[in-house]
This record gives C-alpha cells, structure tokens and sequence, in this order.
C-alpha cells in the first residue's frame, strides 16, 4: 500500500524510555523537541466496541441507532414523519383502488357512467399531495441546512484521504501527522470481538461530544467516507476538498465503509471511528508519530510529564511562545 504506520503496541512499548532521556541528558536533545516525545508508556489501548453498537446487526430492519444530534434528527424524521406519511398514502391508494374494482367492475355497472369530472373530488386530490409535501418540505429543509452547518473556528480538524484501497488521517492540529488505515484480518478481527470486514488496523480517533471538522479528498479516485450510525457521509473527490461537521455523543467505536465505487477492492475500505474522552483522546494523540498537543494548553486534563506552572499562565495572556531555549521538555510553554 506505500505509507504504512507502527501498530500502536510497538509504539507504545517504545515510549518508556523517552522522558529519561530528556531529563537526564539535556545536551543530547535539542530544546525543541516535540513534548509528544514524552508521552508515558500505555497511556492508550484499544477500545473495545459494545455489540450491536455502531455497528450492523443481523436480521435488523431500518437504520441503525444514532449517535449524533443529526443522527438523532434525522431518524425521529423518518420514524415520526416520513414512515407514517408513507404507510398512510400506501393504505388510500390500495383501499380506492380496491374500492373502484369493486364497486365500478363491469358485472355491477353494465352501463357505464359518462362523468367527465367532479369538482369536490379534484380539489381535494389536489390540495391533499400539497398539504403532505409541505408538511414533509419543513422538516426536511431545516434537516439539509443542519446537515451542513459550518463547524466552530476552534473545532478539531481530520484530514480523510481516500486511497486505494484504504483511508489516512491527518491530525494537522495536533502535528500535522497520518495514521494509515487498512482492513483488518477476518481471524484477527474475530479474535478482537470486531465484526469481520469492518475493523480496522488503525481507528480514526476523535474527542467525544466535540465538534469536529471533517475534510475529505480522494487521492486517485472519488471515494466516500460514510458512517451510518453517526448519519454522516461525504463524498472524497480529487482536487476538491470537502467539509463537515461531526459530533459524536457517547463514546464507542462506530463502523462504516467506503460507499462509492472506487475500484477492484472498493469493498475492502472499511471505517472505524472511535470516540474518546478529551483526557483520552490527547493521550492517544501523544502515542503517535509526531502527535503533540500544540500550542494551547489542555483545559480539561493534565498529560502525566507535561506540567503547568500557575506561573506559566499569566492573567494578561497574549500569543502563546515556544518554550525558552534550554528550557526542560516537561515544562510548560509560557503565555
């Protein structure tokens, strides 16, 4: 496939002996080296899925739980709105149809009737498909405008390549660095409680009930990059970047596949998103190639060998600097 990344237990198993190293020979390291480098060791492991979350389930019928607000949205509009209007205008139509052939067949009516038109009958049948369009119109236009709200300025960005036949994502808020996805093994899957064909090597992992930007671009062909139980899809296509937002409200692992036909192997592209807490998530990242939390620093947990001196935040905060040359990687930079 070209690029491919370390499996996350040989990356993790290398980490132990980085924040020796900084602490104990400074000279050997020079002052700007990623605080990513002092990630602990077994600071991230797998999630494992919940069955019958996220995931397709033998003999279901419908769509699949949602764990998205458009998710949520968009299935009580379906159940609430559409299926109702659906089996509603199904029943007239069968029971007039039932009701003219045997009320009008040709053994009850041996003369037939000469009405040209009814004046009561055509409007009704006219006003009714409008009141049903309308009332179908509104909530369905207010579901498409949701659907593509712009993410917030301060949203996490993914970068999601499709290539044949697998998907990358670039964290360029958090390092800039790609983890390769590629389908799992059957056997292994199985051995993991994963379904066969949806699990993955490497997840794309994001922070639970946070907005997130998703950018998507083909790297060779138009793929899409569709997960069903977040109701989220978006097509990647060559040259054109495309964007949208996805929350995710409860942690798991939530699986999907590519959903455009991309080629010979278009099957084998399966997506699984796993969704963390905040704490979690900037672990993760730290076990990554690369992976550092950036500039600004975490509200919402403190990262074991990343400290935060009350000193390192001042009351009047501007810009944020890089650490001062020399200065201890554990050190947090200054505001």
């Amino acid at each position: 496939m070209g690029v491919a990344f370390l499996p996350q237990t040989v990356l993790a198993a290398i980490a132990p002996a980085q924040p020796d190293v900084i602490e104990n020979a400074p000279a050997a390291v020079p002052a700007a080296a990623p605080v990513a480098e002092a990630a602990p060791a077994g600071s991230y492991t797998p999630m494992a899925p919940t069955a019958g979350k996220g995931m397709p389930v033998d003999g279901a019928i419908g769509f699949q739980d949602q764990y998205s607000p458009i998710g949520e949205y968009g299935l009580w509009m379906h159940n609430a709105i559409l299926m109702p209007v659906i089996v509603m205008v199904s029943l007239i139509v069968l029971f007039l149809m039932l009701w003219v052939m045997v009320k009008y067949r040709r053994a009850a009516n041996p003369t037939p009737s000469k009405t040209a038109h009814n004046t009561v009958v055509e409007v009704i049948w006219t006003l009714l498909p409008v009141l049903i369009l309308l009332g179908i119109a509104v909530p369905s236009i207010d579901l498409l405008a949701k659907q593509y709200e712009t993410a917030p300025e301060d949203a996490l960005t993914v970068k999601v390549t499709g290539y044949q036949w697998y998907w990358g994502y670039t964290y360029p808020d958090y390092g800039d660095f790609e983890v390769i996805s590629n389908m799992m093994d059957e056997d292994e899957a199985i051995a993991n409680g994963e379904p066969p064909q949806l699990a993955v090597d490497n997840r794309l992992v994001v922070p639970v009930g946070e907005p997130i930007r998703i950018q998507t671009i083909g790297a060779d062909v138009i793929h899409s990059f569709a997960v069903p139980s977040l109701w989220f899809k978006l097509d990647a296509v060559p040259g054109r970047l495309n964007e949208k937002m996805l929350i995710v409200e409860e942690p798991g692992v939530y699986y999907g596949q590519c959903m455009e036909l991309c080629g010979a192997r278009h099957g084998y592209m399966p997506i699984a998103v796993e969704a963390l807490p905040r704490a979690q998530f900037e672990q993760w990242v730290l076990t990554q190639p690369g992976g550092t939390l950036g500039d600004e620093p975490s509200d919402v947990t403190e990262i074991p060998g990343i400290q935060q001196p009350e000193s390192a935040i001042p009351g009047a905060a501007g810009a944020r600097n890089p650490a001062p040359e020399g200065a201890a990687a554990t050190a947090a930079p200054t505001v």
